[in-house]
């Protein structure tokens, strides 16, 4: 028989699990306990019996069954469902993960595990001297990308430590809150403005110190000899399939690491997700700068975006700058600070300086003058069926965002032949500067699909300025902007380094400079070309940027970077909805692009700019886009999950949101409304 006070109380056995490292205790502790219990008392209820003198401030509880955990401690079980089947376990927040960065050097720290995945990267970057948090995120290697390293890891096994740098003893990492007070504009820095790397006294600025000098040397310094071997072992895309591999395994922003399967001691990629690399500066960010060079170096070098061999032999050139200045300095003393190093830094960042579409208008007065406008003689190349291509010259007027285009100069006052509008259009350069060829290829959208028009430009001064307009317009911006200038500045910038002359100086440096030119180039131009042949055209193409700096050969490598057609473009394989074919989504910060699978060809692009809302249905993971002009797309992802693509375009939007004029802090809030989405 049960005694009535017995059988009057709501108590029940609950077991949970203490993960602790104490020997001689037990593990499993059974507990009585009721359904208005408080999560809070639960943990006091659970540490007063276990009777371990320890720090317990880290712990909280991991419901396994439900993949979650119970931060609320105010909360009651009965509010949270706990029952006494529920499996708890009593483990710290912050554990131990591996996180290889995009200069392929892992780093091992201590992560929150409980955090969102948006806040714990936030945390990571403080920790790595890395501003601007919110352009980064955690990628988990898909098994298509494993499947070449694992063959190899067969015959040879490498040990898990080789190479790690620990970084497991700062604040952040033992589980104290980081200090949000960073990145204050107003300091003095003091840095190397030859190598970009912060001076000792600049490690103080980031209050929580995780990091010594010498750590952040490793980080801010590139070491860029990698051998062939090595790069046939890296995952190499061929296809835009394998390209959407790449792009498969972001973590959810809006989850934590233990929501989303991540184990303690696992290992993840840190890498910029969004390309839109807002405020760099020399003075602080000299980490991030690396970083981004880095990722961009390992883009170019595994092929996971297209150039042309001139314009590769100019990324060879600019790591071989780097490469032989870095050896330079390595020889002579780093005593000659000088302003003009300083002020070659801050020129070439000038250059690098990327303007969002919701930037500022920097002048008014822009707004209420007359638009510039170009008029020309340009060739229009319209391509025909049977591969016949029919050039004619025409008087071409480039106003607001839209081309006009008449038989000639004396006829311009009438009706043009045709008219183009370029808002939304695909714009991809058509350059050999050796074939003295400027061409300009323009995809405008029309109702079914894209039309192909080429521009053929006669100098480089005419291509710099006509394509500046085009890459403007296709924005929805006119030569009235503030940024059409630099744009032009840019372009024939990078037409500069790519004019190159062999000299009798460069036939010669062969034998004396140690280079390894397969370090330089991908495999397919290591396959195409001999050493000595590859060595003396990287150092022809070198002598247009023997004078760089360090920093600035990383700048220009950056900018040329984001000049290449493909750049910013993260691909993924769907289904668009009424359609019996999977095609290519290609996103972008500023659009979207559908792309044909089977030839790689754009067929529509739709900007950002012009998107009235997204949402996604949950219950058959379709996303559902609607524009202006009573557009609306609906796709479901098959390479990836599709709150991915939704976290990407919300992602974009936020970041769009920045402004230099604005508190550093982040809008986390803002974030989270913009990319999670209600399951």
């Amino acid at each position: 028989m049960v005694s009535s006070t017995e059988y009057g109380s709501h108590t029940w056995d609950l077991m949970l699990t203490v993960d602790h490292q104490h020997e001689g205790v037990g593990k499993e502790i059974l507990l009585q306990v009721t359904g208005d219990l408080h999560v809070g008392g639960l943990m006091l209820k659970l540490v007063e019996k276990i009777k371990i003198a320890q720090d317990w401030s880290d712990y909280a509880f991991w419901w396994e069954q439900k993949k979650c955990w119970l931060l609320k401690t105010h909360w009651t079980l009965d509010k949270c469902g706990v029952q006494a089947d529920a499996k708890l376990i009593f483990t710290t927040q912050h554990k131990m993960l591996r996180l290889r960065l995009p200069n392929m050097k892992t780093v091992r720290l201590k992560v929150s595990f409980s955090s969102m995945v948006f806040r714990a990267v936030s945390d990571i970057c403080k920790m790595l001297n890395i501003r601007r948090s919110e352009e980064l995120s955690l990628l988990k290697q898909s098994e298509g990308t494993l499947k070449k390293k694992k063959k190899k890891d067969k015959n040879s096994k490498e040990p898990a430590t080789e190479d790690v740098l620990n970084l497991c003893n700062s604040p952040v990492s033992s589980g104290l809150p980081a200090n949000s007070g960073l990145y204050s504009k107003t300091m003095t820095p003091v840095y190397d403005p030859v190598s970009g790397s912060p001076a000792s006294s600049t490690i103080t600025w980031f209050s929580d110190g995780s990091l010594t000098e010498q750590n952040s040397g490793i980080l801010a310094l590139s070491h860029p000899t990698c051998s062939p071997e090595m790069l046939a072992e890296m995952y190499q895309p061929r296809t835009l399939a394998d390209k959407a591999k790449l792009n498969a395994g972001w973590l959810d922003s809006s989850r934590s690491l233990m929501e989303q399967g991540v184990l303690e001691e696992d290992q993840l990629l840190l890498r910029f997700k969004y390309y839109t690399f807002f405020d760099l500066n020399p003075k602080y960010d000299a980490v991030r700068i690396n970083q981004i060079y880095e990722q961009a170096r390992w883009a170019i070098l595994l092929e996971e975006i297209d150039c042309t061999e001139e314009e590769m032999l100019i990324f060879a050139a600019l790591q071989a700058q780097y490469h032989v200045s870095k050896l330079s300095l390595s020889s002579e003393t780093q005593d000659s600070t000088c302003e003009s190093e300083v002020d070659e830094v801050e020129a070439a960042l000038s250059n690098l300086e990327v303007t969002l579409e919701g930037g500022n208008k920097s002048n008014i007065l822009e707004d209420i003058t007359d638009i510039p406008k170009l008029a020309d003689n340009l060739k229009l190349v319209r391509p025909k069926k049977l591969a016949l291509k029919a050039i004619k010259t025409y008087w071409f007027v480039f106003r607001d965002t839209s081309i006009s285009y008449f038989k000639n100069k004396e006829s311009a006052q009438g009706e043009p032949i045709e008219k183009l509008n370029l808002k939304g259009c695909e714009v991809v350069p058509d350059v050999n500067v050796a074939a003295k060829k400027f061409g300009i290829k323009l995809l405008i959208p029309v109702a079914d699909g894209m039309n192909e028009v080429y521009l053929r430009c006669d100098n480089e001064d005419q291509y710099a300025r006509w394509m500046a307009a085009c890459v403007l317009a296709s924005k929805g911006r006119t030569m009235a902007d503030s940024s059409y200038q630099p744009e032009v500045q840019k372009i024939l910038s990078f037409l500069q380094m790519k004019n190159w002359t062999m000299c009798s100086q460069a036939a010669s440096e062969p034998e004396n400079v140690d280079m390894k030119p397969e370090c330089f180039v991908s495999p397919r131009y290591t396959k195409k070309f001999k050493s000595k042949q590859l060595t003396a055209r990287i150092l022809e193409a070198h002598q247009n940027v023997s004078q760089m700096s360090l920093v600035e050969a990383k700048l220009r490598f950056i900018q040329a970077w984001q000049s290449l057609p493909e750049f910013g473009l993260s691909y993924y394989i769907v289904r668009f909805k009424g359609s019996k074919k999977d095609d290519v989504l290609g996103v972008s910060y500023n659009r979207l692009i559908r792309i044909d699978m089977a030839t790689g060809d754009p067929v529509t692009t739709w900007r950002f700019s012009n998107m009235k809302q997204w949402n996604v249905n949950w219950e058959i993971r379709q996303v559902a886009i609607e524009f202006d002009q009573n557009v609306s797309i609906a796709f479901t992802c098959l390479s990836a999950d599709c709150k991915i693509i939704h976290e990407y375009i919300g992602g974009y939007i936020f970041l769009s949101t920045r402004s230099k004029d604005h508190n550093e802090t982040l809008d986390e809030e803002l974030f989270h409304k913009l990319t999670g989405g209600q399951e």
